[in-house]
């Protein structure tokens, strides 16, 4: 990845399920106090980086097991569009919406101005999606718009006994595989047309069966689970 500074700003430049390993990242580029202006190129977009509470003001809550859960952060502004074959794309996101992403992989980088304040440059297809409203907490998993092919899911809990009436520790219990579409991206790029989307195959309402590790998994203050995975990770519907 090329940078290129200028006093005018900084011109630069994921998640998936099965995730293998988990990418060890550098301390975020401290941009030198002369240039107080960040602007995206091509497909990034750039996310100011909400403070983190213990209840996830600026984060999303996750099951304890975690190793790193999706953060969120207002939209500063877009790259042109310009993608590696010339293709332009149209941004879905806009300036000033919140959204959640996760960093894993490596397509992001992470920057801080002389003020402190933290940003990140990511592509729009590595973000999760789009929150209601500022200040995102946990009590906004339901109402999030995924981003690209991305599903959003209500998980189905497991049964706590089995069908011989054999009740099961939490140590024997099987993460759940199922759950309930809640709401759907406005699908991906299509390679072989140019500037549109893949339709979505599933829709709100469908229960489906989806693959065990996939996705990002986020639970609100009452317990409700959720998981936004990508429409391949799901195996059929149910």
């Amino acid at each position: 990845m090329q940078t290129c500074l200028s006093r005018r700003g900084l011109f630069g430049g994921q998640t998936t399920g099965r995730r293998a390993t988990v990418a060890v990242r550098a301390a975020a580029i401290a941009v030198p106090a002369p240039f107080t202006k960040i602007e995206p190129k091509g497909d990034r977009v750039l996310v100011r980086v909400a403070e983190e509470e213990v209840m996830t003001r600026g984060g999303i809550l996750l099951p304890p097991s975690a190793i790193k859960k999706p953060t969120s952060g207002e939209v500063v502004s877009l790259g042109d569009g310009r993608v590696g074959n010339g293709e332009v794309r149209q941004f879905y996101l806009k300036p000033g919406q919140t959204v959640v992403y996760s960093k894993f992989g490596f397509m992001y980088t992470d920057l801080k101005l002389s003020n402190d304040e933290e940003y990140i440059l990511i592509r729009e297809d590595d973000i999760i999606g789009i929150m209601p409203r500022a200040n995102a907490q946990a009590d906004d998993v339901p109402e999030l718009l995924p981003i690209a092919d991305r599903v959003l899911l209500r998980v189905e809990e497991v049964a706590d006994v089995t069908l011989g009436g054999v009740i099961l520790p939490d140590s024997a219990k099987e993460r759940p595989l199922s759950g309930t579409v809640v709401r759907v991206g406005p699908g991906k790029y299509d390679k072989e047309a140019e500037g549109k989307r893949k339709a979505m195959t599933v829709q709100p309402g469908d229960k489906v069966l989806y693959f065990k590790y996939a996705g990002d998994n986020m639970e609100t203050p009452s317990g409700e689970k959720y998981v936004v995975l990508r429409e391949d990770d799901i195996l059929c519907k149910a």
